[in-house]
């Protein structure tokens, strides 16, 4: 012990000898003080190429590891399905990878991918088809052919269909069992009252769908021509245009007539709904119609969004989280839509006794956003926040391919991402009070609560009339 120490007293000293003069008594750095050099990022290219059948394909080589990641990016959605079978387009895109293909029964599809280490998977969202792909670099053409397969020559097995259909019957029964869910759910319905994005499965509407209905709603938008693949990882730029040439070979274009779908109605209509369960804790949703993405106020929006309720700095976490402890989370956010209209919703839980006390402050927070200007310390911090977050998304070879394959596909100028950190960092104290005056709509919120009246620390009643919202589960 004691050659421990003495060791340790001569290391010390020799430390100070060879310090710079003043070092040893020099105070340390005061994290509030310190400057840096400006953060530079450039975003990383990618390539774009168009094959002779008419699918854009976008590329980045990355050959840290030996993996390919493949995701094709398909113009079909929910919003084209029949109004009296709302739930076609998720069950056709589930169904295209677990039914098999006119080659591969389901079985034989599993356990081959299984055995390579590879998978498939398929969706379709409201706007939005994808099917993807990852595999280990040596059995990529294999992968690729089956990939193809899928998108092209999905089976519909019945016996699947009929699995398919009554799962989603099944989580129907039991969609009133999440109070989160119900208080999404009847938020957007109230929303996009009689538009597509508002409409939601039933039990009717799932019963109503055959396989004949899969089959034509796949033969309707699967074409190279309305086809956009983002691909990342180890492979080489020339084989893999030869691969993706040979296993999409046949595969012609064909001329595709999207169904016309109006624009959301913007009309703003405050409401009051109550969905009554006893449960502990009330879930709070309010919102109203919000904005897409050409909207000339995008960036001032994005910074005052985040300001009130975009991080742990943001109004409604300070107030109702720190200061006041009534609810673990607590957040707002605009939902830029992409092809129409999107949100903007504030969201929180807490206990049933504070259900009234937190709605107060959070439409008191919401409106202070209009009544004057936000302070120098939010604007830079949260626009430095902003700025600096803005290279997490392109962590991953995969992501940067896919924020450009997503770029097109949704119509955005192609210098969008090159300008968005510029465009952020010229919002003003300014633009942000016109913009929460002009898009935010305190006095019009949709406020949406589920959870035990009896338990309540006030009335619904006192925030305007109430509409019960009774919950039968999947009709």
């Amino acid at each position: 012990m004691k050659l421990y120490r003495l060791l340790c007293s001569a290391l010390c000293l020799l430390m100070l000898i060879t310090l710079p003069a003043g070092a040893a008594t020099a105070k340390p750095a005061d994290p509030r003080t310190m400057t840096f050099q400006p953060l530079t990022f450039s975003i990383p290219k990618t390539e774009r190429v168009a094959l002779p059948n008419g699918m854009v394909v976008y590329l980045l080589e990355d050959h840290e590891l030996p993996l390919v990641n493949i995701t094709a990016y398909l113009n079909t959605g929910s919003i084209y399905e029949p109004s009296d079978k709302v739930g076609l387009a998720g069950l056709t895109g589930a169904v295209m990878r677990s039914g098999g293909t006119k080659a591969m029964t389901p079985e034989q599809l599993d356990q081959e991918l299984e055995f390579m280490a590879s998978s498939i998977e398929s969706s379709i969202g409201s706007d939005l088809g994808n099917v993807s792909l990852s595999c280990l670099k040596k059995n990529l053409d294999r992968t690729l052919q089956l990939f193809a397969q899928v998108m092209i020559e999905p089976a519909f097995r019945e016996e699947r269909v009929t699995l398919a259909k009554n799962r989603t019957i099944e989580a129907l029964r039991r969609q009133n069992d999440d109070p989160k869910g119900i208080a999404d759910r009847e938020l957007g319905k109230a929303v996009y009252h009689g538009h597509p994005l508002g409409r939601v499965p039933t039990i009717a509407t799932v019963n109503a769908i055959n396989r004949g209905d899969m089959v034509a709603f796949h033969q309707q938008y699967f074409h190279p021509n309305n086809v956009i693949l983002a691909v990342a990882g180890d492979f080489n730029r020339q084989e893999l245009l030869d691969q993706l040439t040979k296993a999409f070979n046949g595969w012609q274009p064909k001329k595709i007539d999207l169904p016309k779908v109006a624009a959301p109605d913007s009309t703003l209509r405050p409401a009051v709904l109550h969905a009554q369960k006893e449960v502990s804790q009330s879930v709070i949703r309010m919102g109203h119609i919000g904005i897409d993405k050409n909207n000339p106020d995008l960036y001032a929006i994005r910074v005052m969004d985040y300001i009130l309720g975009g991080g742990f700095t943001s109004r409604l976490t300070l107030e109702i989280r720190t200061n006041q402890g009534l609810a673990y989370n607590v957040d707002s956010r605009f939902d830029v839509g992409r092809r129409f209209l999107g949100t903007f919703i504030a969201e929180t839980e807490t206990k049933s006794g504070t259900t009234g006390k937190a709605i107060t402050l959070m439409r008191d927070i919401i409106a202070s956003m209009t009544k004057g200007p936000v302070s120098d310390q939010e604007l830079q911090l949260d626009k430095e926040s902003i700025i600096n977050s803005f290279i997490f998304g392109f962590t991953r070879t995969s992501d940067v391919v896919n924020q450009r394959a997503r770029l097109e596909y949704y119509g955005y100028p192609a210098d969008y991402l090159d300008r968005y950190r510029d465009n952020i960092a010229k919002v003003s104290k300014d633009d942000i009070l016109r913009v929460a005056r002009k898009y935010l709509h305190p006095e019009a919120l949709i406020l949406m609560v589920v959870g035990d009246e009896k338990l309540f620390d006030k009335p619904l009643a006192s925030f305007g009339p109430v509409t019960e919202i009774r919950l039968e589960n999947g009709k």
